[in-house]
């Protein structure tokens, strides 16, 4: 008898974790990378399938090719091949078979070498398993994701996105760092000799890493200054805090959109690019590229949106009785932007474009206290309410636990389903 095995995809070795490792110190090396090796990963699982009778094949669709053509070369019968062409799973049908995708096959190790199983991969952890053995039978599957956890560090020598990839590390970390120290750290200002440190999990289907998960701690010096991030959950609701258990989130963003740059800053007195004459220009002028979202950078009201000959498509947004920002220039506005309509801190009110005066896609931002014209680089914004007293020596707890985890290299070798990873300090193992 053929030992039942409920797997089909074994990996070839234990999965390496990437861990990055250099000091703040402004004149060391470039950031090296230390490999730390991990347990070995189970495997993929599809049901309970009889691999051990069976030949196994992998291929990738190639362009033009059909899953009925490609099933047809196996011997498929024509009854079976009509049948593929009525299926729905899921909405999933023939049609949605795309060439550069993976496939598996599990065919007789006799001379018939007649196909039993036929397994297309159409996402990172989703599969359409085909058990064409006797009549033809779809199903879905998607694959376990495991959480690696990590430690990441590095100096900054560019910008963090080009630091980030020069090291090997997931892209998508700049993004989420940046949401995390968006109240504290301006990220347009990043300069050379900043550093950071990060623990975070990795996400990980079979061996391909499909993107990141929790961030529980980080430290991000810049300007040198450190400034510390750890999450924890009050009131149900995730969020990020300092060592000292003060919110990050502040009532107001640092910048309305990520990763571009400064074009031009708040002056009394600046040659305008189009009209050719010395005016003021109270506000500040992202650079960024058409189309490029802008958020609100704290909950307001939407007071103003319209278009005029020198801001284009507009937006303005008065935050309470003492704030109000605006946002010019814009492409396109955001989905249900309109006066009267109250916006989230970080929704999209709209994209970045050229309409106006603009010689070049940019953001004109703009920022009012008191109805007076001030320079959005040098708002002061309070932090929302702290940890609660009552849960202050459940954080403390939290935050000595992780930061203990933040500074060791020597815990990160573990793979955990992330359905055991939670907000609070039960997340982070001792």
């Amino acid at each position: 008898m053929g030992k039942r095995i409920l797997t089909v995809v074994t990996l070839a070795a234990a999965l390496t974790a990437v861990v990055v490792v250099v000091t703040v110190m402004r004149r060391q090396p470039a950031p090296t990378l230390v490999p730390v090796t991990l347990a070995p990963e189970p495997r993929i699982e599809f049901g309970e399938i009889m691999v051990d009778s069976f030949c196994m094949e992998q291929g990738v669709i190639g362009s033009g090719q059909t899953l009925g053509g490609l099933l047809m070369s196996y011997g498929i019968e024509a009854k079976a091949h009509a049948a593929l062409a009525q299926m729905n799973v899921n909405g999933f049908t023939v049609k949605n078979i795309r060439a550069g995708n993976r496939y598996i096959t599990y065919t007789q190790p006799d001379s018939t070498r007649r196909l039993a199983y036929f397994i297309y991969q159409h996402s990172p952890i989703g599969y359409y398993v085909f058990d064409v053995r006797d009549s033809l039978r779809v199903f879905p599957y998607n694959c376990e994701v495991k959480a690696v956890r990590r430690v990441a560090q590095a100096e900054i020598g560019s910008s963090l996105w080009q630091t980030i990839s020069d090291a090997g590390l997931p892209l998508v970390l700049a993004l989420d760092m940046s949401d995390v120290f968006a109240w504290t750290v301006d990220f347009f200002g990043i300069q050379k000799g900043d550093a950071f440190r990060v623990l975070y999990d990795e996400l990980y289907a079979d061996t391909t890493r499909i993107g990141i998960g929790s961030i529980y701690a980080a430290w991000f010096v810049h300007r040198g200054e450190r400034f510390m991030a750890f999450r924890f959950e009050q009131d149900s609701v995730p969020n990020y805090w300092d060592e000292h258990g003060q919110s990050l989130r502040k009532s107001f963003l640092k910048a309305p959109l990520r990763f571009s740059r400064i074009s031009s800053r708040y002056t009394n007195s600046r040659l305008h690019p189009i009209l050719k004459v010395h005016r003021p220009h109270t506000g500040v002028d992202y650079a960024a590229p058409a189309g490029t979202p802008v958020v609100a950078i704290g909950d307001g009201v939407v007071v103003e949106k319209g278009y005029n000959k020198a801001a284009g498509n507009y937006v303005k947004i008065r935050h309470n009785s003492v704030y109000t920002t605006g946002y010019n220039h814009f492409s396109r506005f955001g989905a249900g932007i309109a006066k009267g309509k109250r916006v989230r801190q970080g929704e999209v009110i709209g994209y970045v474009g050229a309409t106006g005066y603009a010689t070049g896609p940019h953001l004109d931002f703009r920022f009012w206290m008191n109805g007076k014209p001030i320079d959005p680089l040098r708002v002061e914004s309070p932090p929302v309410e702290p940890i609660h007293p009552s849960r202050m020596e459940q954080f403390l707890h939290f935050r000595d636990s992780v930061a203990a985890l933040l500074d060791s290299t020597l815990h990160f070798n573990r793979i955990a389903s992330p359905d055991t990873l939670a907000a609070d300090s039960s997340a982070v193992p001792q």
